[in-house]
């Protein structure tokens, strides 16, 4: 299936991130889809970035697949663009047609094209079948994450 288009996000696609995040096991305890306020202050947020992508994959006109690329320069590896990836959702009802697949190549090409030389990502340890899903696409798992809720 190739019918998928892939486009930056727009205010109008907010509600349908929103219940892709939610639907996921990990998202349903912590996502709010019933009060879009927090949600659409942050895509407000993101638009005014230059460094952040939030892009979706439509399919007859209905969002079906999201994530967010975030690029950020730095110092080392010799002053290095990378990518972070975060927010990978594919509809339940189009998992298994390769659109996961095409939408993570889609991320790493516009890495290629925003000057990354490197792409990254982070996983929840429960998720073992994103982590084979990522690693088929040729990403390593090389080092151990840690986070600090700040509140």
């Amino acid at each position: 299936m190739t019918d998928h288009l892939f486009r930056p996000a727009v205010v109008g696609d907010v509600p349908a991130i929103v219940a892709l995040l939610a639907a996921d096991p990990l998202g349903a305890g912590r996502e709010t889809p019933d009060d879009l306020t927090p949600y659409l202050a942050a895509f407000d947020r993101l638009a005014a970035d230059p460094n952040q992508h939030l892009l979706v994959a439509e399919r007859g006109g209905e969002v079906v697949g999201t994530l967010q690329l975030t690029v950020i320069p730095g110092l080392s590896r010799a002053g290095a663009t990378r990518t972070v990836i975060e927010a990978v959702r594919v509809r339940s009802t189009e998992r298994g047609l390769g659109l996961g697949t095409r939408l993570m190549e889609h991320a790493v090409e516009e890495s290629r094209r925003l000057g990354a030389s490197l792409v990254q990502l982070t996983s929840d340890t429960s998720r073992v079948d994103a982590h084979r899903f990522y690693e088929r696409l040729g990403f390593t798992a090389s080092h151990l994450g840690f986070k600090l809720a700040l509140g």
